[in-house]
């Protein structure tokens, strides 16, 4: 059973996530906040697998409150909702340790499987997304190193430096399964491997990583 804290300004909203998180055997609500200091407090609390966090509320905004839920080190994993796909707030979010995103708009089946699938350690961000990112970061005016400068990549082997790569150009498993001719079990195995020598919490952060070591790059 995996437990969720809803985080939302509108009550509306939080009792739509309620009623659909109910109505599926894999997901009981454990809690609900208003707002990033309530959500921080009762993350502390309750320690959910996940937390539904929407970005723009009053006071303490999701930004922040994902930095301080991840800063405390505890199992909870965030999951960002937010109305825009170019949302720049849930960018930072995910520069925060957000561990996906997701839109509020999405089929309910997505939102429970995105909610399974960060619980389950994974991340959440469509390869489409994941060029957005790469572009807003751009933006920012972020400068990526030099892969051969960067002390992260110099445990990797040529392989993982080759799945690494194709992690931040947003592929899914099966995706670098096909490019690198290889089994989709021999990748999980490569990104597991990529994921801990990194230090990346999880895809998210590698595709950050990944942009930060100037290994990906926005198209």
């Amino acid at each position: 059973m995996t437990t969720v804290l809803i985080v939302d300004d509108q009550p509306l909203q939080r009792m739509g996530f309620r009623m659909l998180l109910e109505s599926s055997p894999e997901t009981t609500v454990v809690g609900e906040a208003a707002h990033g200091a309530e959500a921080v407090r009762q993350a502390a609390e309750l320690r959910p697998d996940v937390v539904l966090m929407d970005i723009r509320m009053p006071g303490m905004d999701g930004i922040e409150a994902t930095r301080r839920i991840v800063a405390a080190g505890d199992r909870s994993r965030v999951l960002v909702l937010t109305t825009f796909d170019l949302d720049e707030y849930a960018y930072g979010a995910l520069r925060a340790g957000a561990s996906g995103f997701l839109l509020k708009d999405a089929r309910p089946e997505e939102l429970l499987a995105g909610i399974r699938a960060v619980a389950g350690g994974d991340a959440v961000v469509a390869p489409a997304m994941t060029r957005r990112l790469l572009e807003a970061f751009a933006a920012q005016g972020g400068a990526p190193r030099e892969p051969e400068t960067d002390p992260r990549l110099a445990a990797l082997s040529q392989r993982e430096r080759e799945v690494l790569v194709d992690i931040g150009q947003g592929l899914t498993n099966s995706e670098i399964a096909a490019h690198l001719v290889l089994s989709e079990s021999t990748v999980k195995t490569h990104v597991s491997r990529v994921l801990a020598k990194i230090g990346a919490r999880d895809r998210v952060h590698a595709v950050i990583i990944a942009y930060d070591a100037g290994l990906a790059r926005p198209a």
